[in-house]
């Protein structure tokens, strides 16, 4: 009764005074916002079922007629797709999803008023899902601009606008539930949103109070196919410098530095003396330009270009946003002390696929040594060409291991080698418990290990506290 009381004493404006209004919105952005229809030549259904009908049935005629009408099961077909987008400039360039467009022949764009104009693609780029369209028009277009998404919090208001379903223009509101998702991809920016995205949104905006576009609508969470709440739009952040890439070069030109990272551990930051986990450990150096810059395996990158890293996703997107033949400072941790590099950078869209040099040398064999609750063998031609190691020096292969230790609690799996022990390589058991010693004397809990799994290099710690290492007779 008494909150029933309450609630009736509130006057009905100050109940809704806080909940905007998107009309005047809708009306200031809604001309710039389009739908795509794309067109495609798609192939048939060869092998597809057929109609069983018995010899001789009167609908035997009707049924050989119908096929003939409808051409070879296999015969190409058009197949037609629909999504969203918005137009950037008055000259006509618009932004969308690479995947509404992707292997499309014709693109169609249709306008808020009904008019409709055919693009040119001018370039897309698949790792961020993003493409480029440009329309020629008699007339200077609508067009909205992009926000800086890192401005803006989550709880935010902002509002979708797109072809859902193929219905044509369509509003749906909520709010910024998260930043900073990630899906698949290296250069993931998405911006979480409750505001309802479905199938035909792909490619249209994501738009704040002051109307810029801070998110393109890219993705969903659905067990139905359908919103249920769960919306992703690529952050304008990102998709700024890919669209200026594409508007200047048709494509990405995207800074390379040349290494393989991985993230740094709490137990891999005490192996190492790092004061905290952070930045990104550097697992290979393939020829490239960090390989001229000095950067080495086992270096943690600790700042690019003047910028902390605190794991490797943030210095990919940091690298990829660079600019190709940029001289940049990389600062790393090294030996327990820090160091300051100069890398000119190279471009990853050349550089991808590009193998390292392979440098192969004969190990004597040895017999199995048991580490840490691990069998432990020298890597030999055999195991080289059977684990793909051919390009790995040295090292100890992993022939058995205690499911009860450390070792297999961290990860560590049979088939797996050893190259290096505190960034010191290995090629014996010997030199494996030498440095478990060292680690031992200098009072640490825990030794970082460089291991090799199906040529991909990795760092991982592992506790040394129980182990006694025996002594080595002359």
């Amino acid at each position: 009764m008494t909150l029933a009381m309450l609630a009736s004493a509130i006057p009905a404006r100050a109940q809704n005074s806080a909940l905007p209004g998107f009309a005047d919105l809708v009306d200031q952005v809604g001309d710039a916002v389009v739908n795509i229809t794309t067109s495609s030549v798609v192939a048939g259904r060869a092998g597809g079922p057929q109609p069983q009908v018995p010899e001789g049935s009167p609908l035997e005629d009707f049924f050989n007629d119908f096929l003939d009408r409808q051409g070879p099961d296999n015969a190409p077909r058009r197949s037609q797709a629909l999504g969203s987008g918005f137009v950037i400039s008055e000259d006509g360039y618009i932004v969308t999803n690479n995947h509404v467009i992707e292997g499309a022949d014709e693109i169609n764009i249709e306008f808020r008023n009904g008019r409709e104009l055919v693009a040119e693609l001018i370039g897309t780029d698949p790792n961020t899902d993003i493409a480029l369209l440009r329309v020629e028009s008699d007339t200077p277009l609508a067009y909205v601009p992009f926000g800086v998404a890192q401005e803006h919090r989550v709880g935010d208001w902002v509002m979708v606008m797109g072809n859902p379903l193929g219905q044509g223009f369509s509003v749906s509101v909520g709010v910024i539930s998260a930043f900073g998702r990630s899906l698949s991809g290296a250069y993931d920016d998405f911006i979480q949103t409750d505001a309802a995205i479905n199938q035909g949104n792909s490619g249209g905006p994501l738009f704040n109070l002051e109307g810029e576009v801070i998110g393109v609508n890219t993705a969903i969470l659905s067990p139905t196919g359908g919103s249920i709440g769960i919306g992703f739009a690529m952050s304008s952040d990102v998709v700024v410098n890919v669209v200026e890439q594409l508007q200047e070069f048709g494509e990405t030109r995207r800074g390379w530095l040349g290494v393989r990272i991985q993230d740094v551990t709490a137990d891999m930051a005490e192996a190492i003396g790092l004061d905290e986990a952070r930045g990104a450990m550097v697992t290979d150096v393939p020829t490239g330009p960090a390989l001229d810059g000095g950067i080495e395996v086992g270096d943690v990158i600790l700042s690019f270009d003047g910028t902390e890293i605190q794991d490797t996703r943030g210095l990919v997107r940091m690298v990829g946003d660079s600019t190709v033949g940029e001289t940049v400072r990389v600062l790393v941790f090294r030996d327990g002390e820090t160091e300051t590099l100069r890398v000119t950078l190279g471009r990853r869209e050349t550089a991808e696929g590009a193998a390292g040099s392979v440098v192969e040398e004969s190990v004597e064999e040895g017999a199995t040594e048991d580490i840490l609750g691990m069998s432990l063998a020298p890597l030999t031609d055999e195991l080289r060409e059977r684990l793909n190691a051919t390009n790995v020096t040295t090292g100890l292969v992993i022939e058995a291991i205690d499911p009860a230790s450390d070792a297999a609690e961290m990860g560590l799996q049979i088939g797996d080698i050893i190259t290096e022990v505190t960034q010191t390589p290995v090629g014996s058991a010997e030199a494996f418990r030498a440095q478990i010693n060292a680690a031992e004397e200098a009072g640490q809990k825990s030794i970082l290990l460089l291991i090799r799994r199906d040529g991909t290099p990795r760092f991982m710690a592992l506790g040394i506290e129980d182990e006694l290492a025996p002594s080595v007779s002359e």
